[in-house]
């Protein structure tokens, strides 16, 4: 009896040790936030009920709770046997407020309107939609998240990894007694992707196991981290240059900046950087840099391969509109195929917050006289009208304050054209573009500044833009009218052949102003007979033969007017279809599936990563000028051509994520550069594959490309499984425009398939662009 009393006060003794000690991690990670003490963080760390909505059957009650690492949320069932689950908060792409999903709105009454929110997730995982038991509890919920997401994506590269290691280690510490064993260490090793023998495993293990006690803990463990995180590429360059016993002083780093990294700078700046990012507080007060601090530089946006200038705004938005790239989505209510797909206004919300512009609404009758936005005489889901230019009101902002054009295509009866203007003019209120702005008649686009805060609707149109400043024609009818539409290859008749008249509501018609959807019927036509504001649709397939054929044709074109490319409507699985050739000849708007992941997504993120995200990239001032020679297929002499060379450096990797999450498996990688751009500058080279290493294989291979068109080029960093048998698999890539890559060693952010930052992975390169001789 006396045994038992002892081994329950030790358990108890035990229980109490650990969670001190888990208090003491979540204490350590809330202020590796930057939040300590935050009472709505502790609040999420303390966990409560929740109940979770799927149907109207189905409201469930659910423990949800912030785990002490303070990035992974965990919640379980009240039933026991049930699982227990978990997602990162880096998974979170928004929270809402309110009944505002699909879901809540369907399954929940007004009464529960204060106490409901939802959790929007990136890529394709249905958002997560649940009840608090009070509106306080609600906001508590809600403000702690966007504290922990908003916080989590400011961590340092080096606290990421040191997370992600701890992450790895506890998965691996199977007893949970926070100590590691030889087995526990070679099941790490397999967690952070790579693969040893069980010799080397022997032999690191007994190289930290100072203690000689068969198991690392505490300082060992530290020793163990400490080996595993060596970067011999960083001691060889660190080695270089730290001429000061051993560190770098503040000259060492400017004769690196300088010899390295190409940058014109001054000692006064490497002092700025030695103060930013040095860690070590002794070295800090000597004004030296350790190589700890050097390579946290190296991972800071200063130390990153795109060029920190351009992840501001940065070009001129004072031109016109059409003068622009501009960032476009097709079938935007989707997130999932066009066949069977759902409808959803978190697709809107997702485009828009990747800084997306243009935006397709597919309107059809709804019942009780509501509009329904979905993919016509399909089985793809339904959503109303009001409720997602509700949600395009809400988030249309949020990345970018550039206008936001809302592309209407129209099988709705006069009635309720007439509900949907009601709806964007009481619910976008002033920001919509009612009338053209000033008080003359215009003759060119106004431009993205001074559109910035506004939505401009894109549709059929009844009058011409001088009638918007006539009184009579506004008295002229109050109803509505029929136009003869013999525009077959338009994409509403595509896809709607039941009619060759369109009738359209007077109201609807109104408040289209700069973006008339009219026919191409040639470019003599267009440029003969077509107002600037009047815009043709093309489907991929006529608009690739005209860039193929008539590409400076295409290119004057659209130095006057606005161009709108849409996918095929055989693409039934909402693929995409290669942007590049089209923005080659000037095509502004060049929708794509949003949300498909492919390359072609990845391309058009690379582009509009640069302007600060804005959505609105300016056209190089050849593809602007009425008098251009340009042709991206016979690349004539000209402006255009920049002859650079490219060295690229393919020197190593880090922390790279499983294609396969079984416990044993363990990438090859290997890196593909590729090149995309005039037809003369598009090719791709790769690096050998490296055996069982996903955590810090190196390549240190060396490449070499000439661009001649780099203000068009797109370098496309990508990082797969080398498969011999089935063909490789995708690990991450990061695309770039070409004009923003930076001379010296850089890391390269990794990206996933939705084009989500994986974090801590990344490559490591050697970068040089030199004129062509």
């Amino acid at each position: 009896m006396q045994c038992v009393r002892k081994q329950n006060a030790r358990s108890k003794s035990q229980e109490l040790l650990h969670s001190e000690h888990i208090k003491a991690i979540a204490s350590d990670n809330m202020r590796g936030l930057g939040l300590e003490g935050d009472t709505d963080l502790q609040f999420l760390l303390n966990g409560g009920d929740l109940v979770k909505v799927r149907s109207n059957s189905w409201k469930k009650n659910r423990y949800y709770k912030l785990q002490e690492d303070c990035k992974t949320m965990w919640h379980e069932s009240k039933k026991p046997l049930k699982s227990k689950q978990t997602f990162s908060v880096e998974e979170i792409e928004a929270v809402r407020t309110g009944r505002q999903t699909e879901g809540l709105k369907k399954y929940t009454e007004d009464a529960v309107e204060g106490r409901a929110f939802s959790i929007l997730f990136k890529g394709q995982q249905k958002s997560l939609d649940l009840i608090a038991s009070s509106d306080e509890e609600a906001k508590k919920w809600v403000s702690g998240l966007e504290k922990v997401v908003s916080n989590t994506k400011n961590l340092t590269p080096l606290k990421k990894t040191a997370h992600w290691i701890y992450s790895c280690m506890s998965k691996a510490d199977s007893n949970l007694d926070k100590k590691m064993s030889p087995k526990e260490l070679k099941s790490f090793l397999q967690h952070i992707n790579i693969a040893v023998d069980d010799e080397y495993a022997k032999i690191l293990f007994e190289k930290c196991d100072a203690s000689k006690c068969g198991y690392l803990d505490g300082k060992e463990i530290e020793h163990f981290y400490k080996i595993l995180t060596q970067r011999e590429e960083i001691n060889v360059i660190y080695g270089k240059y730290a001429k000061t016993g051993g560190l770098m002083s503040a000259a060492d780093l400017q004769n690196f900046l300088l010899k390295e990294q190409m940058e014109d700078t001054s000692q006064s700046d490497a002092l700025q950087l030695i103060e930013k990012y040095e860690i070590d507080e002794n070295a800090k007060v000597k004004q030296l840099m350790t190589k700890d601090g050097f390579l946290m530089y190296l991972h800071q946006p200063e130390g990153l391969i795109f060029n920190p200038t351009h992840k501001s705004l940065y070009q001129d938005m004072n031109q016109p509109l059409n003068h622009y790239f501009i960032s476009s989505s097709h079938n935007t209510y989707l997130t999932e195929d066009q066949i069977k797909g759902p409808s959803s206004t978190d697709a809107y919300i997702k485009a828009l917050l990747k800084g997306c512009r243009c935006v397709e609404l597919d309107c059809w009758d709804g019942s009780d006289g509501e509009p329904v936005i979905y993919h016509g005489h399909t089985l793809t889901s339904k959503i109303l009208f009001k409720d997602v230019i509700k949600a395009i009101k809400d988030f249309a902002f949020k990345t970018s304050e550039y206008p936001v054009i809302l592309s209407l295509e129209n099988h709705c009866s006069v009635e309720q054209q007439q509900i949907m203007a009601q709806h964007m003019i009481s619910i976008l209120g002033s920001a919509l573009v009612t009338k053209p702005l000033g008080d003359k008649m215009p003759t060119c686009f106004p431009s993205p500044e001074e559109l910035k805060g506004r939505f401009i609707v894109k549709g059929k149109s009844l009058g011409k833009l001088e009638d918007t400043f006539s009184d009579e024609a506004n008295k002229a009818d109050d109803g509505s009218v029929t136009e003869e539409e013999d525009d077959e290859g338009d994409e509403e008749q595509e896809k709607s052949k039941t009619s060759k008249s369109l009738k359209l509501a007077k109201e609807l018609s109104d408040i289209v102003i700069y973006c008339k959807s009219v026919h191409f019927r040639g470019f003599e036509d267009s440029r003969d007979k077509q107002s600037f504001n009047e815009m043709a649709s093309f489907k991929e397939g006529e608009a690739v033969k005209l860039a193929e054929n008539s590409a400076n044709e295409y290119i004057s074109h659209n130095i006057d007017k606005l161009s709108r490319i849409y996918p095929s409507g055989l693409r039934a699985d909402s693929s995409n279809y290669n942007p590049v050739p089209l923005w080659n000849v000037g095509c502004q708007i060049v929708a794509l599936n949003f949300q498909t992941p492919c390359t072609e997504m990845d391309l058009n993120q690379g582009l509009f990563l640069q302007n600060g995200k804005s959505g609105y990239i300016l056209k190089p001032s050849y593809l602007r000028d009425r008098a251009t020679e340009f042709d991206p297929i016979t690349l004539t002499r000209g402006p255009w051509l920049k002859q650079k060379i490219l060295h690229v450096m393919v020197i190593s990797a880090q922390q790279l994520p499983k294609v396969n999450e079984s416990k044993h498996s363990v990438v090859d990688p290997l890196v593909q550069v590729q090149i995309y751009g005039v037809p003369a500058d598009t090719t791709m080279k790769q690096t050998q594959y490296i055996e069982n290493n996903g955590f810090n294989p190196m390549w240190n291979e060396n490449f070499q490309f000439e661009v001649c068109v780099p203000d068009l080029a797109l370098v496309r960093f990508l990082i797969e499984d080398y498969d011999s048998t089935s063909g490789n698999e995708f690990i991450g890539q990061n695309t770039l425009p070409f004009n923003s890559l930076r001379n010296g060693y850089h890391h390269v952010p990794l990206l996933n398939k939705n084009g989500d930052l994986i974090s801590p992975a990344g490559l490591f390169v050697h970068i040089m662009v030199v004129n062509s001789e």
